[in-house]
């Protein structure tokens, strides 16, 4: 065998250098069950006769931005839209004696890896190119992956090992309203296009740029609520820190600080959602006896716990 690779006289031949540079992402989301789950590609059996899976990506296209490269990769092998983040790691890999499409060679590789992310009414992954490096792709338990239980590439434990959920802080203004005729208070509900879908919450939102607090708070209450409000004193600052998939469908680690007011609005007003296909898709007035009922997200009950700090 080591013949191969000498030349007259016993001398040994240098291998060709080939040199490729592939760009790649790692497409992370909470499944079904809420258990993280990463998109990958399985290796056809015309790379490999073994079972492995890989990051969605590949080679680079002369004078292709390797952002491009990742979006057209990842849908010749998933058939799904992504979007990628800016920033990147790059891995380099130099292997003298490697067996690429059927001869010996002293091979290079520079992988450029970048956060992808897919849209959460995606379709689900389906291979379009026909006959080539991807036999499949899949999302799989992420846990599954990093355990070894799922053959996967070097590619992948690498990437893995320097993935960093994105990083997104958020500051927030909420309302907490009362009616006086029966006490009920004002809450809105979170519609499918927001985190936490499904429950129910206090009006209010983030802050644009530049954007007093109580500014904010009366805008979004009108946005929300079809309602005017007179915003009061501050009664609380809730923060909350969480990982998940965003409503964009990026993998984050979200910490939300919100500032919570004491605020008005008229006795006999009625509430009605005003913005459409926003993140509300519900409001209305709940007593008191009927908030034990509905799935609440924590800044609800740190205004009620701030309601009786005050009163005490």
């Amino acid at each position: 065998m080591a013949g191969r690779n000498r030349g007259r006289g016993g001398r040994r031949r240098k291998l060709p250098q080939v040199q490729r540079v592939g760009a790649y992402a790692v497409i992370i989301r909470a499944g079904a069950g809420e258990e993280p789950e990463i998109l990958l590609s399985r290796l056809s059996e015309k790379v490999t006769p073994e079972e492995r899976w890989t990051l969605p990506g590949g080679g680079i296209d002369h004078g292709e931005d390797p952002r491009d490269a990742v979006v057209r990769e990842v849908y010749e092998e998933a058939g799904v839209p992504v979007e990628v983040g800016t920033e990147a790691r790059v891995q380099s890999v130099h292997q003298a004696k490697a067996w690429r499409l059927g001869r010996r060679v002293n091979s290079h590789a520079i992988r450029i890896v970048y956060d992808g992310w897919v849209p959460h009414d995606a379709p689900e992954p389906q291979t379009m190119e026909v006959d080539g490096s991807t036999a499949e792709a899949a999302w799989l338990p992420l846990a599954a992956v990093t355990s070894g239980e799922i053959p996967t590439s070097p590619l992948v434990t690498d990437a893995l090992d320097m993935h960093r959920p994105a990083r997104m802080q958020r500051l927030a203004a909420y309302a907490f309203i009362t009616r006086a005729s029966d006490d009920a208070i004002l809450l809105t509900r979170i519609s499918p296009r927001g985190y936490h879908a499904g429950s129910w919450t206090l009006p209010g939102g983030g802050l644009d740029f530049g954007e007093h607090p109580r500014e904010a708070l009366v805008r979004e209450v009108a946005e929300e609520c079809g309602l005017t409000c007179a915003t009061g004193k501050l009664l609380d600052v809730h923060d909350v820190n969480v990982v998940g998939t965003a409503p964009s469908g990026r993998h984050e680690e979200f910490h939300g600080v919100h500032l919570i007011f004491a605020a008005t609005v008229p006795e006999d007003a009625e509430p009605r959602v005003v913005e459409q296909d926003g993140t509300t898709d519900a409001v209305r007035w709940v007593s008191r006896d009927e908030l034990a009922s509905l799935p609440l997200l924590d800044v609800v009950t740190a205004a009620l716990d701030a309601e009786k700090k005050a009163a005490s």
